[in-house]
């Protein structure tokens, strides 16, 4: 007699983890093992108010630099929602995001972009792990960052708050994206979101880039990707950098503090 075929693997409940963990999930952000599946759950924290917000967005129009104006991010339920719906579109363009398994009106449950048990390290501690190992292997990090910011470009997107720990390498060498709880193409035209990215990106690997020697390298690979740009994003670009040349006056010196240093490397690295 034949052999009985394995019955078909029936998928775990994913809503009904997700309403039960809820109420009994303590941090905001925690990983689970669901039938031999690593899972995440991304819990609502407390809404946040706007008088911040309009507050930076007078102050960006003071300084003359739109590409900086605030992108609002509401928290609470509205957060839930916005990356719910960001993780769909991005998803449906065929980026590389993690898979939206239920929606609750206060968390989400995402499947880890790695098989379980496998990290996936983001491009912020692989690239400041790689400056003991000198300029190449810096350089060579930080271009995959630019190369995964052109992947969304050239789908017509944007992320949302593009720093290299939200740009996260997978398992097979692809970089994956996460965190997406606000949409700063509800607030700015979309070259304006795409050189938010560029900044962000960039401002969060510049002391990487110093200390690992990588700054020139940086500067030439910097200024080839900006070659191969949009017009529209290029004018942004230029337009935000040529406002902020006051930053180059800036000492390279530690007691200005962390942010200060990491601004003034930044601009160096985008003045190329």
């Amino acid at each position: 007699m034949p052999e009985s075929s394995a019955p078909p693997r029936v998928p775990p409940d994913y809503a009904a983890f997700l309403r039960r963990q809820l109420p009994a999930q303590q941090c905001n952000v925690a990983s689970y093992t669901l039938d031999g599946e690593e899972v995440w759950l991304k819990k609502a924290g407390p809404r946040h108010g706007l008088w911040r917000y309009h507050a930076l967005g007078a102050l960006a129009g003071l300084a003359r630099l739109p590409v900086l104006h605030p992108v609002p991010n509401l928290g609470g339920r509205a957060a839930i929602a916005t990356e719910a719906r960001r993780l769909r579109e991005l998803g449906a363009l065929g980026l590389r995001v993690p898979p939206l398994l239920a929606v609750h009106a206060d968390g989400l449950l995402l499947r880890h972009l790695g098989a379980p048990g496998q990290p996936t390290p983001s491009l912020a501690h692989e690239i400041e792990a790689a400056v003991v190992d000198g300029p190449a292997a810096v350089q060579a990090l930080w271009q995959q960052g630019l190369d995964a910011l052109a992947v969304v470009h050239g789908a017509g997107s944007c992320l949302s708050q593009a720093f290299a720990r939200n740009l996260v390498r997978c398992p097979d060498g692809v970089v994956g994206y996460i965190d997406f709880e606000d949409d700063p193409a509800r607030t700015l035209p979309l070259a304006h979101c795409q050189a938010r990215d560029a900044l962000c990106y960039v401002h969060s690997t510049a002391l990487s880039l110093v200390q690992g020697g990588a700054l020139g390298g940086a500067r030439a690979l910097w200024a080839r990707w900006l070659a191969q740009r949009p017009p529209a994003l290029r004018a942004a670009l230029d337009g935000t950098v040529a406002r902020m040349g006051w930053l180059r006056y800036l000492p390279a010196s530690q007691r200005l503090g962390r942010d200060l240093q990491r601004a003034r490397a930044a601009h160096d690295v985008l003045s190329a």
